[in-house]
């Protein structure tokens, strides 16, 4: 591999010369500039990023932590930050925690020594350690999602427990009354906001908040699959407020094994919006907000706390909004099925 010395021969200059070209530190003349990238060209010399960084005590680099991958929301989420800081000069290290509390602790370590200019955490919620690790971080950070508490940090999410109000009211507006929810992880707080907007819908519809009619689950298909099968075993609900979209895809799986129709038997209604959700069938009627935008306005939010480190906290949260598509039906049609 060749180095700055190299290119320094082969252009018959200084390699200090090379090093203001390379890193803009001082003007050149044209004349010498062009015979740097032309022997940058002809040994396909690549500028170390460590000593760059050092010099410039900036690494254009984002750090982002998220918990589970193989979830499409954060695959969508780490796109629209990718997608931002690629146009505004940073590039971006992934890594995934699995879920794993040992791995979040790990991966952060790593990230932090790599001296990176940011960070942002999508965290799994329901890890103190994660937020006791978080608290000494000196650097600019941005909490996405699901807010760790204790940490002093901007902040990009959702409102958990509008949407989840959204979803219920809109189920009641169809004319059920028999509504079921699976929701994520009881120890997470976006689980617990989005139960908790169900039970304000119901409560003010005038409709009693059954404990047999809320389980609970992780954030996935399996998850969803599983908590429906125990719903539809015996006296199934007329509608199912799913806590995020891949439950409300295992709900559909689970309901067509049992040959039971949705809309016209059950009604399903998720929330995230994820791109899946528009391509199973029926497609999944949810509540959301684009999730690539809301990735682009976390890293706008990392990328302003970079350039200006003494800004007030930031907390920014985006209200959702129902998408209406297959999964959902009046209750009329529920009787009309069974004449």
């Amino acid at each position: 591999m060749a180095t700055i010395k190299d290119v320094a021969a082969l252009a018959g200059i200084s390699y200090t010369t090379v090093s203001h070209v390379v890193n803009r530190t001082r003007p050149v003349s044209d004349e010498v500039r062009i015979k740097v990238e032309a022997a940058i060209k002809t040994l396909d010399y690549v500028p170390s990023a460590v000593a760059r960084s050092l010099k410039a005590k900036t690494t254009a680099t984002i750090g982002l932590l998220v918990p589970n991958n193989l979830n499409p929301y954060f695959a969508e989420l780490a796109r629209g930050i990718e997608d931002y800081c690629e146009r505004n000069g940073y590039c971006v290290i992934l890594c995934n925690s699995d879920d794993n509390p040992d791995k979040q602790r790990s991966y952060l370590r790593v990230l932090l020594e790599k001296r990176i200019d940011g960070l942002i955490v999508a965290s799994a919620g329901g890890d103190s350690s994660l937020a006791q690790g978080l608290k000494g971080v000196r650097t600019p950070m941005v909490i996405v999602d699901r807010g760790l508490d204790g940490v002093d940090a901007d902040l990009v999410r959702i409102d958990h427990e509008y949407g989840a109000y959204l979803a219920t009211r809109h189920l009641l507006e169809l004319g059920h009354r028999d509504i079921a929810t699976i929701s994520g992880p009881e120890n997470t707080s976006v689980a617990q906001m989005r139960l908790a907007g169900y039970c304000r819908a119901l409560k003010e519809a005038g409709v009693e908040v059954s404990p047999e009619r809320m389980l609970a689950s992780d954030f996935t298909s399996t998850g969803g699959y599983s908590a429906a099968a125990v719903l539809l075993e015996s006296n199934p609900p007329s509608a199912i407020f799913a806590a995020n979209d891949m439950i409300g895809i295992g709900v559909l799986r689970a309901a067509a094994e049992r040959n039971i129709r949705v809309p016209s038997e059950l009604s399903v209604i998720g929330f995230d919006d994820i791109q899946m959700s528009r391509y199973v069938y029926p497609s999944l009627t949810t509540v959301g907000q684009s999730i690539l935008q809301l990735g682009e306005m976390a890293a706008e939010v990392l990328l302003r706390r970079i350039a200006t480190p003494d800004l007030m906290t930031d907390q920014r949260i985006v209200t959702p909004s129902i998408v209406i598509r297959e999964s959902t039906a009046p209750l009329a049609g529920v009787f009309a099925q069974c004449r």
